[in-house]
């Protein structure tokens, strides 16, 4: 399984969708005991469930981590680990993942300067508020002592999202036959 953990517009999702779209990688489908938003699909966005099911799932060792935001669960099933797969994870999420000891989950910390990253969240519209929040949240959340360490450290910058997708494909596979 790829993870993928990075601040804001470092490219995550990006990447994420080029793996998916480019080497038939599929997205680790994960929980959450939010409602479904208009036009999310149960078991395509999310695997939607109460928060005393997530409760249930979580006691009963079925996840590998959870994580409460806007007063709902969100966390990741360990069903859903699987070699064809990707996830994108907080550093909170990523350490439990870490916890498993599992050398076949492959860890990228993808990383961008915060003048790249303002400048891609302005042109995804992103307001400047948002901005300066995400900004100041992400230099501590994501710092290298918060991450930890991962496999391999990706320097997004200024660099087309297809290298890097291809190049976190390549460690990948690397790192799979060792």
């Amino acid at each position: 399984m790829i993870i993928l953990v990075g601040a804001s517009a470092s490219g995550k999702t990006e990447v994420a969708k080029y793996l998916l779209e480019a080497h038939g990688m599929k997205k680790a489908v994960t929980h959450t005991s939010r409602l479904p938003r208009q036009g999310e699909k149960d078991g395509v966005d999310y695997h939607f469930v109460s928060k005393e099911e997530f409760d249930r799932l979580y006691q009963d060792g079925k996840m590998v981590e959870r994580v409460e935001y806007n007063d709902n669960y969100y966390g990741c099933s360990k069903a859903e680990l699987s070699d064809d797969k990707c996830v994108i994870l907080e550093p909170h999420g990523f350490h439990k993942f870490q916890s498993l000891n599992d050398p076949r989950l492959i860890s990228f910390h993808l990383v961008a300067d915060e003048k790249t990253r303002r400048k891609r969240m302005r042109e995804r519209g992103d307001s400047e508020e948002a901005i300066e929040s995400r900004l100041k949240l992400d230099r501590e959340a994501f710092s290298s002592e918060e991450v930890g360490k991962p496999d391999f450290l990706i320097q997004t910058g200024n660099r087309p999202i297809e290298e890097i997708g291809e190049e976190i494909y390549r460690l990948y596979q690397e790192k799979l036959g060792e």
